[in-house]
């Protein structure tokens, strides 16, 4: 699934205020991580994950590597900080960034 640029501009300004809510550290895409993030795109379709690896060429694999594993969408890079998007058809609006934000 691609995202217009539109869709884009738009998931960028409901994602300014999210906090990351998946944090991912040295041991990379852990089980544990990658059911958390399963877990947070069903509830919130749009959320940030912060990764706290260092080096830039292993935190972007490893950010594309995790919107793979999840089947998400890589909206914004903005140093460590990774915002995706999965749609939920059947999202609950009161946890649903997308629909919570929605103009």
């Amino acid at each position: 699934m691609s995202l217009t640029q539109d869709q884009k501009k738009r998931f960028k300004q409901i994602g300014h205020h999210l906090k990351p809510v998946v944090m991912v550290a040295g041991n990379g895409l852990s089980e544990g991580v990658v059911s958390e993030t399963e877990r947070a795109l069903h509830d919130h379709e749009l959320i940030k994950v912060r990764f706290s690896i260092t080096e830039r060429e292993p935190r972007l694999e490893l950010m594309n590597a995790l919107c793979q594993q999840v089947n998400a969408d890589l909206v914004q890079i903005i140093g460590k900080l990774a915002l995706i998007y999965r749609v939920n058809r059947k999202a609950n609006p009161k946890l649903s960034n997308v629909k919570r934000f929605a103009e």
